[in-house]
């Protein structure tokens, strides 16, 4: 009876837990369809984390000169600037200027394609009879739109986006930055280089000079040059202090080689020289302090003060509200020479170019006539520009006087009957000749075009 009753107790015992392991079986199958049914349709639910689509990033273009579709027009470059009322991006172009049309201003946000926005066409005054000319596109960014990147249509309807060229909008991140805390103290634009120019030992003097004068980046606009010149502006470049950027002009257009049209010919006035110094302050407006506006063979030079820097900290301080310095050119020629011949360094034989230690005879301006200036300018003082003098700025301007600083400009006489007894002797450039002189053997040595004579 004993054994009986055991058995019986155990065959209920494991009735029961059979119940038990049903009841469990079952509910886990029941939580395995869930999870794995269900789940999936809720991922689905979840947009995916995405950057720009890809619809406005099939052409994002990495050309400094794109053209405009359905339009004869060019785009070179676009920049966040809202210190016009109603206005937030600036894109630089050049126009034909019997073609303008109404534009739209279409944009891609972080995330989404946005609504256009109508256009501000803005061109600039000085075309010189040519019938291209640099011109302003003003834009306003819709709201709620993070923009990255901008593009023109020619209606205000969404066309198809990849077929339009995409610029990436600059100086985005560092609007604002405090003008002390800007990675340049100074920045040279070099409007255009073109044809076969190859002023090898002018150029590499003026560099240098530059360096001793705190000067801390050379933009410089290409087309083409000669060979020996085209090894020594890689060697800068690849230093750090050049900043090379491609201007294929010749590609689209036929540029003229002389400033007016009625006596020039050509497309567009003097390699689109306008478009670069324009394009070259917005390039450097959030990360130079100071922008020098003037030619490859031009030295802007104190004459009171050891450097640049020391010169603009006078000048601020008397002219707070200044925001461009009109600089003097003064014509040293070519033709004259210092005669005692210490310049005339047997190194630099065979290097080709101007030796502008030589020439030390300056001309009077003629101020009878319109006398040219270059410009030092606080970029972000400025919004539009000539060659000459600045079309629209947001400050005051000061006419710099020639004893405080002035520019040293080695090239052909413009007042060729002045006899050299009525020029006047100018040896500035010798004040600087003990670091001058290696630093120029320094870099010319570097490109191998040193001629080793020296004992």
């Amino acid at each position: 009876m004993g054994t009986g009753f055991i058995s019986t107790g155990w065959m209920e015992l494991l009735k029961h837990f059979k119940k038990k392991l049903v009841l469990l079986f079952i509910t886990a199958l029941f939580l395995f369809l869930v999870f794995t049914v269900k789940t999936p349709i809720t991922y689905k639910s979840i947009p995916k984390p995405s950057g720009p689509p890809s619809a406005c990033s099939m052409r994002i273009s990495e050309q400094t000169i794109t053209p405009l579709n359905n339009t004869k027009h060019f785009l070179v470059s676009a920049y966040m600037d809202q210190r016009v009322k109603d206005f937030d991006i600036r894109i630089i172009g050049i126009f034909r200027r019997d073609s303008i049309q109404p534009l739209h201003c279409f944009f891609c946000c972080a995330g989404y394609l946005s609504r256009t926005t109508p256009a501000a066409i803005l061109q600039h005054p000085d075309n010189f009879g040519f019938p291209f000319v640099t011109t302003d596109v003003m834009c306003q960014i819709p709201r709620n739109c993070n923009a990255t990147h901008v593009t023109l249509l020619t209606t205000p309807d969404k066309q198809s986006p990849s077929n339009h060229p995409w610029l990436p909008i600059r100086n985005k991140d560092t609007v604002g930055q405090k003008e002390e805390n800007m990675q340049f103290d100074f920045t040279i634009c070099i409007s255009n280089l073109f044809g076969d120019y190859n002023n090898v030992l002018q150029f590499a003097q003026t560099l240098e000079m530059y360096k001793l004068l705190g000067v801390n980046r050379v933009v410089i606009y290409n087309t083409s040059c000669g060979p020996e010149l085209d090894r020594l502006l890689q060697s800068y470049s690849d230093e750090g202090f050049v900043e090379m950027v491609p201007w294929p002009i010749d590609k689209h257009l036929n540029p003229s080689r002389g400033w007016l049209h009625s006596e020039h010919g050509g497309d567009l006035h003097y390699f689109g020289q306008l478009t670069t110094l324009n394009e070259c302050i917005y390039r450097s407006m959030e990360r130079s302090r100071y922008v020098l506006l003037n030619d490859i063979d031009e030295i802007i030079m104190p004459y009171q003060h050891k450097d640049l820097m020391s010169l603009m900290n006078m000048l601020r301080n008397q002219h707070p509200n200044a925001g461009v310095f009109l600089i003097e050119n003064h014509i040293f020629p070519k033709k004259h020479f210092e005669p005692s011949g210490r310049f005339h360094l047997p190194q630099w034989n065979g290097v080709p170019g101007i030796n502008i230690l030589e020439h030390i005879y300056r001309e009077d301006p003629a101020r009878n006539i319109y006398h040219p200036h270059k410009m030092i300018v606080r970029p972000r003082m400025v919004e539009m520009t000539s060659v000459h003098e600045v079309i629209k700025n947001f400050g005051e301007r000061y006419k710099v006087p020639l004893d405080v600083c002035r520019i040293i400009h080695v090239r052909v006489a413009l007042q060729g009957s002045l006899t050299l007894e009525q020029l006047n002797v100018d040896k500035r450039l010798w004040d600087f000749q003990e670091k001058l002189i290696p630093n120029v053997d320094k870099v010319l040595k570097r490109v191998g075009m040193l001629k080793l004579t020296q004992n």
